[in-house]
């Protein structure tokens, strides 16, 4: 029944009241009360007409008076001016109650209880401006007909049923003020509960956590989406126990955040790491932390309740944005370490190469003239001997190029067939004695008697040695020795190459088996080669399933141990990270001893 004037009232608002549902409420009261009003006056006024005849002077301006309710709907619906359509209300009222006491007995006269509604009608605004305004024009009114209409202008309007109609008509209008203004409370506290739902269903269905806290960073009220966060209820956070969840390292920059918002009016943004809770099912180890990206913003509080300025903030976690952004890092820190090592291959490559090309190609034109040069015998021999090993070394180069590439793209092949690891060994001390008597440098071996059959790639496995022996002859001084050890170690052998050289600077056991790279001795003395042999030895220990440990200390020599199955398993896809990029475990004592385990 109420739903088409409800509509009727809802076409009436105003643009302005129409986007806050208490304020509409308001507007629609003061609508239905003056509507009221205006439609009975409309109604009521034939039927008076016929009873008493022609109307007096103050009938036609009562009769008017009961008009400017429609007036003023009409300026309210127009304007929006809520506070200024009350406020010519009640001076239009108070106009119609002087007039009509003046003329029927002052204070004394039936229309004087219609005095207090001039200051009830506003009761419901929620302004107290206009409040005491209509409480001034009530009191105007009042005071207006004490003083001027001492006595009672004429009797036949102190006749009892003007004093009852005077009294009830105030009554029921007052009556009608009260309805409304319940209506208003009632709609203002639906407004709120809908508000306070549309909240709470945001709240709980929203991924981002809202939080409002004091300047303290103590929490006063937090969102249930903090659960899923943190993995604890939402209650569990109350006060300082969220606090207690950031990352230590975090803490003081957090405690800065909240502070800044709650002095600033510019929102404080930070991302810091909050602790979350392992679910019951899961193993509780070492605790979780989550990257969060929190933005503060400070609020004015209740001043009149000794609140001060409190800061609101929301959560979101961003752990995959910073996972995707760690990843992009580490892209662009390969990608440069790509570049350097490209720069480097294409620095040491040229040289490796362009010296023994320059050999072969300088002794080859002597040897073609010959007889201009008037080369003896002895000579020729030597220029041929300087040209093979030129040739040897150039070989050697190009050789381990093409395995490095091989074994990063896996292309290279193991061929795994039994036999037996002591052979081999003499096999490449034989080959390696000679470079060694030339460098001054003794050369030993110690294979166990016991020493069981592998199943591997013997070309690989002589490979691994001759690169071990060969490195640790390089970097060993005139005077020096080198020992190979191969012994059986449970279900596998170790091979341990061992020297008393310059050692490996700290600066550079991060960067073992790196294509391409060097280390620097003590005495900052260059070697030749290409930085290449460890890199094949730990790609071809990683293709049969093995591993390489390398201890190093400055000035005192390198071990490296090499272990392999008794049954090599062949890798036959490795990517290059898988080969050249080992994980390390460090232990340092004292600045100048350093101990690298790499497991290939």
């Amino acid at each position: 029944m109420f739903a088409p004037i409800r509509a009727y009232l809802d076409a009436l608002l105003h643009s302005s009241a129409r986007q806050d549902s208490v304020i509409a409420a308001r507007h629609r009261a003061f609508f239905a009360t003056r509507l009221f009003v205006g439609l009975t006056a409309v109604a009521v006024f034939p039927l008076y007409l016929a009873w008493r005849g022609a109307p007096g002077p103050l009938e036609v301006f009562a009769l008017c008076w009961m008009l400017t309710p429609l007036l003023l709907v009409w300026y309210l619906s127009k304007s929006g001016e809520y506070e200024r359509a009350h406020l010519l209300s009640a001076c239009a009222l108070a106009i119609l109650v002087g007039l009509t006491g003046a003329v029927t007995g002052g204070l004394a006269s039936f229309a004087a209880p219609w005095i207090v509604v001039i200051a009830l009608e506003a009761s419901f605004s929620a302004s107290r401006r206009l409040i005491a305004a209509t409480i001034a024009v009530a009191l105007l009114t009042a005071a207006g007909l004490w003083f001027f209409v001492p006595a009672p202008a004429s009797a036949a309007f102190n006749s009892g049923w003007l004093s009852i109609a005077g009294v009830a008509s105030a009554a029921l209008y007052g009556g009608g003020i009260a309805l409304a203004n319940s209506t208003f409370v009632r709609e203002g506290h639906l407004a709120k509960l809908a508000s306070e739902a549309r909240y709470k269903l945001l709240a709980r269905n929203m991924s981002d956590v809202i939080a409002r806290h004091g300047r303290d960073g103590a929490i006063t009220f937090i969102s249930p989406a903090a659960e899923q966060l943190t993995g604890i209820p939402a209650s569990d956070l109350l006060g300082h126990r969220l606090f207690d969840r950031v990352h230590l390292a975090d803490r003081p920059a957090f405690l800065t955040a909240i502070s800044d918002a709650a002095r600033s009016s510019v929102p404080v943004s930070l991302e810091f790491r909050l602790q979350r809770e392992w679910p019951m099912n899961e193993y509780r180890g070492a605790p979780e932390f989550v990257w969060v990206e929190m933005r503060s913003h400070g609020i004015d509080s209740d001043i009149r309740a000794g609140e001060v300025r409190q800061v609101v903030s929301v959560f979101r976690d961003i752990t995959a944005r910073k996972a995707d952004a760690l990843a992009v890092e580490s892209a662009r820190s390969e990608a440069e370490r790509a570049n350097d090592a490209k720069s480097k291959f294409l620095a040491t490559v040229s040289h490796e190469l362009r010296t023994p090309l320059n050999a072969i190609i300088g002794f080859s034109e002597m040897l073609a003239r010959e007889d201009e040069m008037k080369l003896d015998a002895a000579r020729r021999q030597d220029y041929a001997r300087l040209i093979r090993d030129s040739g040897e070394h150039l070989l050697a180069v190009v050789n381990g190029i093409l395995d490095m590439s091989r074994i990063e793209a896996g292309h290279f092949e193991i061929v795994t067939e039994p036999f037996a690891v002591k052979p081999l060994i003499e096999s490449c001390r034989k080959m390696m004695s000679l470079r060694a008597e030339q460098a001054g440098i003794q050369l030993f071996t110690d294979i166990a008697a016991d020493l069981p059959e592998i199943n591997a790639d013997p070309r690989a496995l002589r490979q691994v040695v001759i690169n071990l022996v060969s490195n640790a002859i390089k970097f060993t001084e005139l005077g020096g020795k080198v020992d190979v050890v191969a012994r059986a170690c449970g279900n596998g052998i170790e091979l341990v190459v061992s020297d008393n050289g310059v050692g490996i600077p700290e600066a550079d056991l991060a960067r073992l088996g790196d294509p391409f790279f060097q280390g620097r001795s003590a005495y900052d003395r260059t070697y030749e080669g290409t930085g290449l042999g460890l890199s094949v030895v730990m790609g071809l220990v990683k293709l049969h399933g093995g591993s390489v440990e390398i201890e190093s200390r400055l000035r005192k020599g390198t071990k490296v141990l090499v272990r392999l199955p008794l049954d090599c398993q062949p890798v036959m896809k490795a990517s290059a990270s898988q080969i050249t990029k080992f994980p390390q475990r460090a232990s340092t004592a004292g600045r100048d001893e350093m101990k690298v385990r790499k497991s290939a």
